[in-house]
Parts: structure tokens; sequence; C-alpha cells
């Protein structure tokens, strides 16, 4: 019986959004964002990078031996338009501190990743870092995509603590995903689909108001307090 194969329902006035275009430029009140490139970033981002190799732990690539290593890499990465990376500046200091990309870049089916994110400890834990990550977020929405995905190493519990933490609604674990550098790799998988992004982006004009920071930069309201009610779901590994 008809009945007992439900479809899913027909997705009024919408049309496949666009690829981001290279040369793409985010600029908000923390941060700035600019297209990757070899001759302007690599060597600002070596000596970001320099003496801590740990944050390559997870990545494809690196840690990198030599800034010329490092630049025949980025040289390669950036012809790329998928993925599409992004270097990110945090305006309050002027640092060039780390990259991020879209990636698995589908407008068909309204879904792109954001990804291959490798941030130098002068930008973790920065309003500058969130703010990219808004920034970005809010372009694929504004471009009409429906889905935007955040994945990372199971193993990886700062980058699952970051996407919670960013409003991602955890979706599971895919186990045995990949190989990376001949090790396995489980992969935990988060989103924000469409629906949310009205709250989450309140959460975010919130959380990154100046208002919400004392003269020391404390803030006064946690953006994970603020991004809770917006979850669907919650990484269950990040409890208790």
């Amino acid at each position: 019986m008809k009945s007992d194969r439900p479809i899913g329902p027909v997705i009024e006035n919408w049309t496949p959004p666009p690829a981001p275009e290279a040369g793409l430029v985010f600029d908000g009140r923390y941060a700035r964002l600019v297209a990757l490139d070899a001759d302007a970033h690599a060597a600002l981002l070596f000596r970001a990078f320099d003496g801590h190799d740990w944050v390559w732990d997870y990545m494809p690539v690196g840690p990198f031996a030599s800034a010329a290593q490092f630049h025949r890499w980025m040289r390669e990465a950036t012809q790329s338009r998928d993925p599409l990376f992004f270097a990110i500046q945090n305006k309050e200091t002027g640092d060039w501190g780390g990259f991020a990309s879209y990636l698995r870049i589908t407008p068909a089916a309204g879904s792109i990743e954001t990804g291959f994110i490798a941030l130098a400890p002068c930008l973790q834990q920065t309003r500058a870092a969130t703010e990219a990550h808004f920034l970005m977020m809010q372009w694929a929405f504004d471009a009409g995509y429906r889905r935007y995905e955040w994945k990372c190493d199971a193993l990886n519990r700062p980058s699952r603590r970051a996407a919670q933490r960013l409003g991602f609604s955890y979706e599971g674990i895919f186990r045995q995903a990949t190989v990376v550098k001949g090790r396995n790799r489980d992969t935990a998988w988060f989103a924000v689909i469409d629906k949310d992004w009205p709250a989450l982006a309140e959460a975010y004009r919130l959380w990154l108001d100046p208002g919400n920071f004392d003269a020391d930069s404390r803030q006064h309201e946690s953006l994970s307090d603020l991004t809770r009610l917006v979850r669907v779901a919650d990484d269950p590994s990040l409890t208790g």
C-alpha cells in the first residue's frame, strides 16, 4: 500500500545554491578571512605553527619540517576549489593564525562542509576564531545551503567539543570511515541545517557583541550556553 511507503516532503521555493567562488573575503569585527595564498601566508603561518606539531595530529597533512615544505604543500592545496581554503587573521592582533576550508561542496544537495581547519595557539580560544566560523556559516546559509557539516576524527575530543560549542548537532559515528596517515579513523558527524540557522545566528551575535565581554575580555555568557537550545542532539561523549 502507498501509505506503507512514505516519501520526503517536496522542498518548496528552493534552487541549488552557488558554489563558493575563489576570492571570497569575510570581514568581521574580530576576524578577517581571505583566500589562502602560499606567497602571502605560508611563511607567516609556518611561524605561527612552529613548535606546535600537535596541531597536525588529526590532520591528513603535517607536521612540516621546513617553511619550504609548508609552502610547497600550500601552493598545491590552494589550486583546488574543493577544498576551498581561507587564511584567518585576528584583527585585534593583526596576526595570521590559521586556515579553514569549505569542502565536499554539493550544491545539488544544498550541502557544504567546513573542515581542514588548523589553528595555531595564538588563534585558538579567541573571539576571532569563533567569528571566523560564524562568517563562513553565515555565507553558506545566506547563499541558500540547507545543510552545513562538521566532521572530525572521533578521537579528536577538542574538535568534538568545538563543534558542539559552535552549535552543531551530533549525528553519530561512521566506523572505519577512512585511513589517515596509515591509521584507522572513525569519523564523528555534526551538522547545522537551515531551520537551525536563525536562532543560531542570534546566539552568535549575542556572544560576539562587545558587551558580552568585560575589560579583561572575559565572557559574561558562554557560547555553549547560548547554542544549547538550538542543538537538537548533544555529543554523548562530552557528557558527565
